[in-house]
């Protein structure tokens, strides 16, 4: 027959697919892992305290020394080494035991002050966040295992440093699926001079279905690439080929079983879909005044400030999780990295529309069911390290992030580092912990949500994380 003459219905028939093979289809979806909304999903295991998440992740690391953990006796010992006894095994990035001005002590110059009802230290670089105080919980003594960034990155999100492993966005949507059926569950905004070392192997699936990767959108009215149609192709023939190419898929789904497959499925339609809700999703026209200037959003030029903004309206369409990258605080002391107006600039980009999503969260009444959580893969050194201009190493023994929403107790301080700022003294939060606590806000057991890969049960937080009991309301 030739090709001009194969009809829609001997098409159909041909391929064996007719409205009996797709209803089947579509009752297999549920044990083929078809989609996140569709899916026999492992959890929740228990009633979740959060149904969204917003991270905002502070990629390079910022210095908790100069934002939130103040040390006076640092202060005072600016320019003394510091004991070998801190150092005795201790690994760091840049200074070796060969590395002459390692043990240099480093005072801030930052003025803190005492905020909230419960006085905790906010520093003057982030005079928005510090009027949020009685919002936020700020846990000052997270630890982790890495200290090089791309894989302290991956360590920060998907609990090893090693490529493969499924981001936490992606353990989320696969244990509790995703609200919204016009947009990824999981999506992924970035800003600043370039993306996070690591890549898209931050916001991966790895082994999981790949309808739980990451999906990341620019700012703009196009917000993924080849989203829209090619000219002369109208919305009506673009739906006949998606047809089309989702006939064939199905009866390759129904002769293997391969979820796969359903995903491809999915995501072809998940595409048509978004032509029309992305653009809507992005298009900030229909936001207050008074909105986008509590946020300093700027529609015209792509911020961190827009992303904000952008989360919120993803997570009110019902987007699970959502992750915004801004770089680069990596505060080495180098050009365009030092403590000094590098520093200060960072600070000026984050620092309201940070304070302003969680405000803006609450009087919607949102930031009951959505965890915000803000920091980056570790934290700074008390020591200086001396380039161009003066600066700070990368710290694994502790880092500070905070925690608003979804859950989590309000206005307190979790943690605490001793006089220098080198290690936890008492509540130490390792990386393995935050993951086991943010999913425990989710509603999952964090030992329950497995996935067999290898001969093997894998979970987020491998074999270790213990509840941060202190963290939960």
């Amino acid at each position: 027959m030739d090709l001009q003459q194969l009809t829609r219905r001997h098409f159909f028939k041909n391929c064996a697919i007719g409205v009996g093979s797709i209803a089947l289809a579509s009752l297999l979806a549920d044990s083929l892992g078809a989609s996140p909304a569709q899916s026999k999903l492992p959890g929740p295991h228990f009633p979740p305290k959060a149904k969204n998440v917003i991270y905002l992740f502070m990629a390079g690391g910022p210095s908790q020394l100069e934002l939130f953990d103040y040390k006076p006796k640092l202060i005072e010992l600016n320019g003394k080494p510091i004991p070998d006894s801190y150092l005795a095994g201790k690994r760091f990035a840049f200074m070796d035991s060969t590395f002459k001005s390692r043990s240099s002590l480093l005072g801030t110059r930052r003025n803190f002050a005492r905020h909230g009802q419960h006085g905790a230290y906010v520093s003057e670089l982030l005079p928005h966040i510090a009027g949020i105080t009685d919002d936020i919980a700020i846990v000052k003594t997270v630890a982790t295992d890495v200290f090089n960034h791309a894989p302290a990155k991956l360590f920060m999100n998907t609990g090893s440093s090693q490529f493969g492993r499924p981001s936490m966005g992606a353990w989320v949507t696969y244990g509790i699926g995703s609200e919204s059926r016009d947009l990824p569950g999981f999506v992924v905004l970035q800003s600043g001079p370039r993306g996070p070392r690591g890549g898209a192997a931050n916001w991966s699936s790895g082994f999981l279905p790949t309808i739980h990767q990451g999906v990341p959108f620019r700012s703009g009215t196009s917000p993924i690439v080849n989203l829209a149609n090619p000219a002369g192709i109208s919305r009506e023939m673009q739906k006949e080929t998606i047809d089309g190419v989702n006939a064939l898929n199905l009866k390759r789904l129904l002769a293997t079983g391969d979820p796969e497959i359903q995903t491809r499925i999915s995501q072809y339609e998940m595409a048509y879909r978004m032509q029309s809700s992305a653009p809507e999703l992005t298009d900030l026209s229909g936001e207050t005044k008074e909105t986008m200037e509590l946020y300093g959003a700027d529609p015209a030029k792509p911020s961190f400030a827009n992303n904000c903004l952008l989360a919120r309206r993803l997570v009110e369409r019902g987007v699970r999780f959502v992750q915004l990258y801004h770089t680069s605080w990596d505060s080495h002391g180098g050009p365009g990295e030092n403590l000094e107006k590098d520093f200060e600039l960072l600070c000026r980009q984050v620092d309201q529309a940070s304070a302003a999503l969680v405000r803006d969260l609450k009087q919607r009444g949102l930031l009951d069911d959505t965890l915000v959580i803000w920091g980056g893969e570790f934290g700074r050194t008390p020591m200086g390290e001396n380039r161009t201009s003066t600066g700070r190493n990368h710290h694994i023994e502790a880092g500070t992030m905070w925690f608003a929403g979804g859950g989590t107790k309000p206005g307190i301080v979790v943690g605490e580092t001793d006089e220098l700022g080198f290690a936890p003294t008492e509540d130490r939060c390792h990386v393995h912990d935050i993951h086991a606590t943010i999913l425990h806000l989710l509603g999952l057991e964090h030992t329950k949500l497995t996935y067999r890969f290898q001969g093997r049960d894998f979970r987020l937080t491998d074999v270790h994380g213990q509840l941060i009991a202190k963290l939960i309301a």
